[in-house]
């Protein structure tokens, strides 16, 4: 049993093996009309208008107080007196990094100050969903369809955007990639999407020897069905073929970027090659779990600690990596359902929250601060007496992305029944 298994919560527990997310056969339908192959050319060659979005969902409710630490505020400490990661003038081991004078960075998150001080980096604190439910499964959902708490959908935020936009290319045989065994809410909807549990080894799995038979094989079988079917065995051999020119397991980051030797950091190191590739993918979305971190959560030292060194270090490397140059735009969209209980628990650990951190990351980013309409962590300012109050919505940050970054003016069409504000995410 992993650390993570014996500190989470049951529902977190039962939610992470849960098949919730569509089959990765039912998702590939989407594919259907795809066109023919495209080009691959590793290279500098990527000129569209619109950045490709990198969506990563922290799985779990992760503290974002931890991640973007308060130290201005003196009641961060008398709540977590075990927990609270020392002061920058404290002297202590495991200090925060100051940022601007009010919030910082604890040491497992220094990788990402390269892009901070590159203004590549936003922290957008006291963020989030201002539906009060402390259910995983309900907050992420509602989260990831774009949708309050309670609302009939069935697509994605992500899903809606491809829909309601022209693809980057017309020759793009795949628009979105969902690097999980299933596509995750967020993509559901999306035209040309496929989940993919791993970049670097997709493949017709099966003795080498008889590949081209059993490709041969599928190829026979659909020939004189419905359209439909065989569209599908058409576009699953041009996937394949895809995959295979594009040979990401051999895949030399740039920047001497190194990714950590973690499903993670090989996730976005094969995302940066996917992009390198330019074939066309609009919008990656990747997991992370792990962070319901309800007892021994240790952010200088132990499982949280942990949790953010792996975090930043992928984005440090993917930042060195994916973002070189001024060819390929990216923008990487970071978020978790809910945040954490301001006090620690009995456990050295923290409860399910309300208010949490944002991060983005891109040329496009309006970075290097920390943005925020803080509202103050005394027990009187606390959301239900107890949780950081959210004084940013989460799909205020997400619509100026879609609208300044990926030129989509149709957020009433993604967003239905919400009015975005702009608190100026972007550049």
């Amino acid at each position: 049993m992993r650390h993570s298994d014996r500190t989470s919560c049951p529902e977190y527990r039962a939610l992470s093996r849960r098949q919730f997310m569509l089959s990765t056969a039912a998702a590939s339908a989407t594919l259907l009309t795809g066109p023919s192959f495209p080009r691959v050319a590793f290279a500098d060659s990527h000129n569209s208008q619109r950045d490709i979005l990198v969506s990563i969902f922290l799985r779990g409710g992760c503290d974002g107080l931890s991640i973007c630490v308060p130290h201005g505020d003196d009641a961060y400490y008398e709540a977590r007196p075990a927990l609270g990661v020392p002061r920058p003038d404290s002297g202590r081991p495991g200090a925060v990094t100051d940022l601007d004078g009010f919030f910082g960075l604890p040491p497992a998150m220094t990788p990402l100050l390269e892009a901070y001080r590159a203004k590549n980096l936003l922290f957008v604190q006291a963020c989030g969903s201002k539906d009060e439910t402390r259910s995983h499964f309900d907050a992420q959902f509602s989260m990831e369809s774009g949708q309050a708490h309670g609302a009939i959908v069935k697509d994605g935020w992500i899903g809606r955007h491809l829909m309601s936009v022209q693809p980057h290319r017309k020759d793009a045989l795949i628009r979105a990639i969902g690097v999980a065994p299933g596509l995750q809410q967020r993509l559901i909807g999306s035209p040309g999407a496929l989940p993919i549990r791993d970049l670097a080894d997709y493949r017709l799995y099966g003795d080498p020897d008889t590949e081209r038979a059993r490709l041969r094989i599928l190829s026979d079988m659909y020939r004189d069905t419905a359209t439909l079917l065989s569209a599908a065995s058409v576009n699953t051999q041009r996937v394949l073929k895809l995959f295979d020119a594009l040979d990401l397991q051999r895949y030399q980051p740039r920047g001497q970027a190194e990714y950590p030797e973690t499903e993670f950091g090989h996730a976005l190191k094969s995302s940066a090659a996917l992009i390198r590739a330019d074939v066309g993918v609009e919008a990656l979305a990747i997991d992370m779990d792990g962070w319901d971190t309800h007892s021994d959560q240790g952010a200088v030292e132990g499982q949280m600690a942990e949790l953010m060194e792996n975090l930043a270090g992928s984005l440090s490397a993917f930042h060195a990596d994916a973002m070189a140059d001024s060819v390929t735009q990216v923008t990487v969209v970071i978020m978790s359902e809910f945040g954490r209980v301001v006090a620690e628990n009995g456990s050295r650990g923290t409860d399910h929250g309300h208010g949490n951190v944002m991060i983005l990351m891109g040329q496009g980013i309006a970075g290097g601060r920390v943005l925020h309409k803080w509202p103050g962590l005394q027990r009187d300012q606390l959301f239900q007496g107890q949780d950081l109050e959210v004084t940013i919505d989460y799909r205020d940050v997400l619509a100026e992305v879609l609208q300044k970054r990926l030129d989509n003016q149709a957020l009433s069409k993604v967003f239905p029944h919400y009015r975005p504000l702009i608190h100026g995410v972007t550049a």
